[in-house]
């Protein structure tokens, strides 16, 4: 997949082209870009994705605190996966967003893109107001000389609706196995490995404590996790607490610690990725160490347990 961003337009072609936030890259998106490959192929063009390097939301309002199900980064490597030819990195900008949707079609994706062909999800609006709607859309592609098409609707048995506001709240819910598979891949968190308290060690569960690598990244809620780690080319499998040490510690702080089963390795300042597989529980206090340990033992059992069956 090529990748293109905003300052570096140049020897473009017209093109078949999708335009969205995309985050996560789940299931519906996907369906939407195979709509987008197969109508280029058709046309004997190149299929693009046109997606923005910031959340819109994060550059209009100061306070809002976007929490992404992929960072700028994994979500290129996500399109990559989809076998779409190009994808183009805007920067969003408020200039950007007082634009009507007239204008954005033509200014941006006809003149600036060459964007022959455009599909526009079944729930996309363009535009400042954006109280335009498809109709619209279609009418001014016709002006200008753009087909513009209403994708296909995606949807399941459990869920009418597939959207990343849709798996957000399932990862509120610690329902991982249909967080994982709404994305088609599962989610995961990547960070640097920090110095913590090296209280785990004392009672058998040596932990990483991991500083996630960007603050706008959704963190899953208080509870213990079975979870896949990489690292160096490896994968590990182990359990994961997200939680205030409630038994140790009465700080408030929320950190994040992976056990790493049958693991052997100075990892610390260096960067692993977790993978959450499912939600064992939620976290709790305990009555001392002795008790901490003998749950953490079940903990253990379960995660394997959950592991094994992949």
């Amino acid at each position: 997949m090529n990748v293109i961003y905003h300052t570096n337009t140049a020897n473009l072609l017209p093109c078949v082209a999708t335009v969205g936030i995309f985050d996560g890259v789940h299931v519906g998106h996907r369906f939407l870009i195979d709509q987008v490959i197969a109508s280029a192929k058709v046309q004997n063009l190149q299929s693009v994705v046109i997606t923005f390097a910031k959340h819109p939301r994060s550059i209009l309002s100061a306070g809002f605190h976007p929490e992404l199900l992929n960072t700028l980064e994994e979500k290129i490597a996500q399109l990559a996966t989809t076998g779409i030819d190009t994808c183009i990195v805007l920067e969003f900008t408020e200039e950007m967003a007082a634009l009507s949707a007239h204008d954005f079609l033509k200014s941006i994706l006809k003149d600036q893109f060459k964007v022959s062909t455009l599909f526009v999800g079944h729930d996309h609006r363009f535009g400042h107001d954006r109280l335009e709607g498809f109709t619209e859309y279609k009418q001014y592609g016709e002006s200008m000389g753009m087909e513009v098409i209403q994708a296909k609707r995606y949807a399941t048995a459990e869920f009418e609706h597939i959207c990343s506001s849709e798996i957000r709240l399932e990862i509120q819910r610690g329902n991982f196995h249909s967080v994982n598979s709404l994305l088609s891949y599962n989610y995961s968190v990547k960070g640097k490995v920090v110095n913590g308290f090296k209280i785990g060690r004392k009672i058998g569960f040596p932990t990483a404590n991991l500083v996630p690598e960007n603050a706008e990244k959704m963190i899953p809620p208080l509870g213990v996790y079975a979870v896949r780690l990489h690292w160096n080319n490896g994968t590990y499998n182990g359990m994961m607490n997200i939680g205030t040490r409630p038994t140790l510690s009465n700080d408030f702080k929320t950190s994040l610690e992976v056990n790493i089963f049958d693991f052997d390795h100075d990892i610390y300042n260096q960067e692993i990725e977790v993978e959450f597989i499912r939600k064992i529980r939620d976290e709790k206090k305990f009555n001392g160490l002795n008790e901490l340990t003998e749950q953490l033992n079940k903990d253990k059992v379960a995660a394997l347990d959950i592991l094994s069956s992949l």
